[in-house]
């Protein structure tokens, strides 16, 4: 199989600080949908996801490693569909570091610091992406 290599173009989407949508199935194929805080550029086939309250998303990368996270692009009106596969936690380190600093930014400047917590960083590998116009999502 082929190594995805995400593209220069989606860095500023991974750091413009807008909320993203991730979709998880349990191993009995049970959906769910949550919004994470931050979606990390660890290299250009890895991404970190914050892991702060999220259990049953959490249980559910545990059970089944697959996951979908949706980015928006509010520059050029995109969305950026990422398929993922789960690879490792992370509690400590320059990627914790750098990804607890940003949630306690975003937590402050939404007059919310001190109630986000980053408990990991969950490091994915980017299976596929694919970018989409959101015109062309308008019927």
């Amino acid at each position: 199989m082929p190594v995805i290599r995400l593209p220069l173009e989606i860095r500023p989407v991974l750091e413009n600080g807008t909320p993203s949508a991730m979709v998880t199935c349990s191993a009995d194929g049970k959906p769910n949908t949550t919004v994470i805080s931050q979606v990390y550029y660890v290299d250009e086939t890895h991404v970190a996801l914050s892991f702060q309250f999220f259990s049953k998303t959490i249980r559910n990368v545990r059970e089944n490693p697959h996951a979908c996270v949706s980015l928006n692009d509010l520059i050029a009106n995109m969305q950026w569909i990422l398929v993922v596969q789960y690879d490792h936690s992370e509690s400590e380190g320059p990627i914790f570091d750098e990804m607890d600093m940003r949630i306690e930014a975003i937590a402050s400047a939404s007059g919310m610091a001190g109630i986000f917590k980053l408990r990991a960083a969950d490091v994915f590998l980017v299976k596929s992406f694919k970018s989409l116009s959101k015109a062309s999502l308008n019927p």
